[in-house]
């Protein structure tokens, strides 16, 4: 797991700076490739997790000379695909994935991405060809943000190496903060900068001449390939035992020392249950919040316990004081590149802190498994609807009127809120509508007047919207909100923070639900054993009881979280009172000033829970002036 960093056709150089900006992605080697001739140069920062030795060293150049690569990730099949091109005369010089990819390429050109198991983002410079080839993995584990700014090519890891290039400009997308506050993140391609785009998962692109030639989705999510369900129900289980055996297996081919983190969920039970069929001293993570909770937080901690004690596992609980959300916030977001509204993101980092101390370089996660056999509210709440759906739209908007004005300071009421909310919109509106957290009269509200005509005319469901549109009409509703989690809230959310957080610490996390075999194989099971009326992941509950006990499997959904409403009103409070004082909301111009503190003062009165809005905002500010001010 590395960071890497490219451009063509511009100046090259500040490609060590760049380099330098994301060095905690890759804190054992560093590299630099510059072609004057091509007017390119190519930039990588090496974490050793295969081939430890120099034989590893990036950017790697082919033994012709022709080809050179920078490369971020892991190729799980790399043994595979390394025996095939030896039988095929292509010789080797080390054992690292990367040289693989290398001969990859020269023997099967952009078709390469086929055969790749793996996350990874990669640029292939073809020095005979004068081409760049940029590809990221099909579900987007690996981030990768480019630019076409000033007739040049631009790429990196992390958005904070582009600003090291004097040719990107800084101009604010408001559209993507309208999205940014509208879901807590922002789906698509679209960054808080103009100029910088987000590649999409299973997207790739040609440049020649520091100019996009060619670019196109390699890869397409298997319900848009007309994978339908037609396994049973004893196929399905069986199926997904294999499956998740299989690639937690091949997770953990690494030549470092490997951990996992363990909530005591399902999904991370699940992994670590396989993982220590491999290695009985697997070292296991996970969180301990110190000091009040909200009103119907979870403690997660007995049920790692649980989990730890029944799998035989070392356990370390890592501690997080609520006062330490003030002091980590600012950086946080700093490191995430993006105003992500999600402090859970935090606890990825503190594990990952933890981990590197006691020489861990790789962690496994189970994220993913919500996405693929549905686990999160809005599941259950989709299914709630063919209780209510059926009535005129009248009487929805009703029943939708009449819980708003419940009181969300009760963690039953603010369901029944976000239950019923967008309950009188159209079927297609209403599924998007679950992914939201902030209404559009809220979003308008709270822009200044000088943008928030253009909050007026956007529409930031768009891009989601569009993603779905060439679904057939009679593709299931849970079809389709699985379709975007696994497109926009896996990687534009879960593993965008993830990636950062844990790359800031120079830790790589690998993700076995997203193994491109199971992902195949789950899309062919009926959503009758993925969601069994309010039973969310039947057929992985069923999988998982030969392993885990009863207690963990069937136990309340909750998530790596945190208590927000109570920092924001204590912990928080005075970081809320400055960066979205009156003066600082007025001097910024993005945000109404008057809209802003009428916020503050109803979610601080109890009258409504704004908790993640504020936080957006404040994320937001940090954000500005973290990359904007500087």
């Amino acid at each position: 797991m590395c960071g890497i960093v490219g451009v063509y056709g511009g100046n090259t150089r500040n490609i060590e700076k760049a380099c330098v900006s994301i060095k905690h992605r890759g804190p054992d080697d560093s590299g630099v490739f510059i072609d004057e001739k091509l007017n390119i140069g190519l930039g990588h920062q090496r974490l050793s997790i295969l081939d430890t030795s120099n034989l590893g060293h990036q950017p790697m150049i082919s033994n012709n000379k022709n080809i050179v690569i920078v490369f971020n990730g892991e190729i799980y099949n790399f043994l595979e695909l390394r025996s095939d091109l030896e039988k095929r005369g292509y010789v080797f010089n080390g054992n690292s994935d990367t040289e693989v990819l290398i001969n990859l390429y020269l023997s099967e050109g952009k078709q390469m991405l086929t055969k790749l198991k793996g996350i990874f983002a990669f640029a292939i410079l073809d020095i005979v060809e004068k081409t760049l080839f940029v590809a990221r993995d099909a579900l987007g584990v690996k981030p990768l943000y480019f630019s076409t700014e000033g007739g040049a090519f631009y790429f990196a890891s992390e958005m904070k190496a582009l600003f090291e290039f004097d040719s990107i400009h800084k101009d604010l997308n408001i559209e993507s903060l309208n999205r940014y506050l509208t879901f807590l993140w922002c789906p698509g391609e679209e960054t808080p900068i103009k100029s910088i785009k987000k590649l999409l998962p299973g997207q790739a692109l040609i440049v020649r001449a520091g100019k996009v030639k060619e670019k196109w989705i390699w890869y397409q999510l298997p319900i848009f390939r007309g994978i339908g369900a037609d396994l049973n129900e004893n196929e399905s289980i069986a199926g997904v035992t294999n499956h998740l055996r299989k690639a937690v297996h091949n997770q953990m081919v690494s030549d470092v020392p490997l951990g996992a983190f363990l909530s005591g969920g399902l999904d991370s039970s699940s992994v670590v249950a396989f993982a220590r069929e491999l290695n009985q001293d697997i070292q296991c993570f996970t969180i301990e919040t110190q000091g009040k909770q909200d009103n119907g937080f979870v403690d997660d901690l007995p049920y790692a316990k649980k989990v730890a004690k029944h799998l035989n596992v070392n356990l370390e609980i890592v501690t997080v004081s609520s006062n330490q959300i003030a002091d980590d916030l600012q950086s946080m977001v700093a490191q995430l590149d993006e105003p992500l509204a999600d402090p859970a993101s935090l606890n990825v980092r503190y594990i990952s802190q933890i981990a590197k101390q006691q020489g861990i370089k790789v962690l496994l996660s189970g994220a993913g498994g919500d996405d693929l056999f549905t686990g999160y509210r809005r599941h259950y709440a989709l299914e709630t609807e063919r209780y209510w759906s059926w009535m005129p739209q009248s009487a929805r908007e009703l029943i939708e009127n009449a819980t708003k004005l419940l009181n969300t300071n009760k963690s039953i009421q603010r369901r029944f809120v976000k239950l019923f909310n967008g309950a009188g919109l159209s079927s297609k509106e209403r599924l998007l509508n679950y992914f939201r957290w902030t209404n559009d009269k809220t979003l308008q509200s709270l822009f200044s007047p000088e943008f928030r005509e253009i909050i007026i005319q956007s529409n930031p469901l768009s891009p989601m919207s569009s993603f779905i549109s060439p679904l057939p009409s009679n593709t299931s509703r849970l079809d389709q909100m699985l379709a975007l989690e696994q497109r926009f809230f896996l990687s534009d959310h879960n593993l965008n923070y993830t990636d950062k957080m844990s790359m800031a610490e120079g830790v790589e996390v690998r993700v076995p639900f997203l193994d491109l075999d199971l992902i195949e194989f789950v899309a062919r099971i009926p959503n009758k054993y993925k969601q069994k009326k309010s039973e969310g992941k039947w057929v992985l509950k069923k999988a998982m009881e030969p392993l885990l006990p009863n207690s963990i499997i069937y136990r309340p959904k909750t998530g790596f979280g945190v208590p927000l409403r109570r920092w924001l009103k204590e912990d928080l409070k005075e970081l809320l009172g400055d960066l979205l004082s009156v003066d600082s909301l007025n001097k910024r111009g993005l945000f109404s000033s008057q809209s802003v503190q009428q916020l503050i003062s109803d979610n601080d009165n109890g009258k409504i829970d704004a908790s993640y809005t504020l936080l957006s905002l404040l994320c937001i500010e940090i954000w500005c002036r973290a990359y904007i001010d500087k």
